[in-house]
C-alpha cells in the first residue's frame, strides 16, 4: 500500500537538531504511551538515505509501533518526525503490511491491485499500464497478473502487495514482518525477489523482523531495541556486497555480525 495524503507527523519545533550527514528521517522527542504506559520516552533517531534498516527486539518492545508512527498510522502523543526536513504529508511512502490477505483487495486482479495507487493519485490508464510493465520486467514476474488475489500463493500475494507499494515509485518503503505468514520457501523467494529490489531502487528501506537471521540478511544496518520503556541498545552495520545469497548466510561476516546481534538481544531480553 501506498500512502501520499497522511496528514503530517510533527512538525520543526524550534531547537530542532537534525540528524548527521545523509539521515532521511529524523525522530525526535517521539513519546508514546498506551493505557498510561510508557512505550518510548524522548525516543530519537535517525534513519540513513537510501539504505536498508532492520528492526529487531524483544517482544513487546514496539517495533511496529515505531515504525508505524513513522509511517503516520498510529498518532504519536508527542515529537517530531521530518523526512529531509519535510512533513509526512509531503513525503511519498510505501507500506507493506504483514497480513497480505486483507491488504490485497479481493475483488480487483492483481495487476488492478497495483495500479491501484497510481489511479488514485490521477495517473491515466496509459501512465499505470507503463509503471506495471516496468515493474514486470525490474521483478521479472513469472506469473499471471490477471488472476484475483485468491487464486495466487501467499508468496505471490505479498509480492503483488510490494509492487503496490512501489507503483507510485516512493521515496520510502516500510516492510512490516513482511515474511513472517510465509512458509520458508515462499520466504526464500521473497527474499530473492527484495534483493533485486535493493539493487534497482534507489530507496529508504525500514523493515521490522522478528527473525534474526533474516534481519542480519536484509540491512545495511540492524537497529537493536530494549525491553519497554524502548531505548536504542545498539545500530550494527552488514556491509556484506548485494545481492546477498546463500553462501552470504555462512560468511565469516554475517556469522560474526549475527552472533553480536544476539548477543546485545540477550542482553537486553535478561534485563
Amino acid at each position: 500500500m501506498t500512502i501520499t495524503t497522511a496528514p503530517a507527523t510533527g512538525g520543526k519545533p524550534e531547537g530542532f537538531v537534525p540528524g548527521p550527514p545523509g539521515t532521511h528521517i529524523t525522530i525526535r522527542q517521539l513519546n508514546k504511551a498506551f493505557a498510561g504506559t510508557p512505550l518510548y520516552q524522548n525516543f530519537n533517531l535517525d534513519i540513513p538515505r537510501l539504505k536498508v534498516t532492520c528492526i529487531f527486539g524483544p517482544n513487546g518492545c514496539g517495533k511496529s509501533t515505531v515504525m508505524n508512527m513513522i509511517a503516520g498510522l498510529i498518532p504519536m502523543d508527542s515529537g517530531s518526525i521530518l523526512f529531509d526536513g519535510k512533513s509526512l504529508g509531503d513525503t511519498r511512502i510505501g507500506y507493506v503490511f504483514q497480513n497480505y490477505r486483507e491488504a490485497l483487495f479481493p475483488w480487483l486482479r492483481a495487476i488492478d491491485n497495483i495500479k491501484y495507487p497510481l489511479k488514485i493519485n490521477g495517473c491515466s490508464s496509459e501512465e499505470c499500464d507503463q509503471r506495471v510493465r516496468e515493474l514486470i520486467k525490474t521483478f521479472d514476474l513469472q506469473f499471471d497478473l490477471n488472476r484475483y488475489p485468491y487464486e495466487l500463493s501467499g508468496g505471490q500475494q505479498q509480492l503483488v502487495s510490494i509492487l503496490r507499494a512501489l507503483a507510485p515509485e516512493p521515496e520510502v518503503l516500510f516492510l512490516d514482518e513482511p515474511f513472517s505468514a510465509l512458509d520458508y520457501e515462499m520466504t526464500l523467494m521473497l527474499r530473492e525477489k527484495l534483493q533485486e529490489l535493493f539493487r534497482a531502487t534507489n530507496l529508504t528501506t525500514v523493515i521490522v523482523s522478528h527473525d534474526l537471521e533474516e534481519a542480519v540478511f536484509l540491512a545495511d544496518e540492524v537497529l537493536l531495541l530494549t525491553k519497554r520503556p524502548t531505548r536504542i541498545a545498539e545500530t550494527i552495520p552488514f556491509n556484506a556486497p548485494r545481492p546477498r545469497d546463500i553462501e552470504t548466510l555462512s560468511s565469516p561476516e554475517f556469522v560474526k555480525t549475527k552472533s553480536r546481534c544476539l548477543e546485545i538481544f540477550q542482553r537486553e531480553v535478561r534485563r
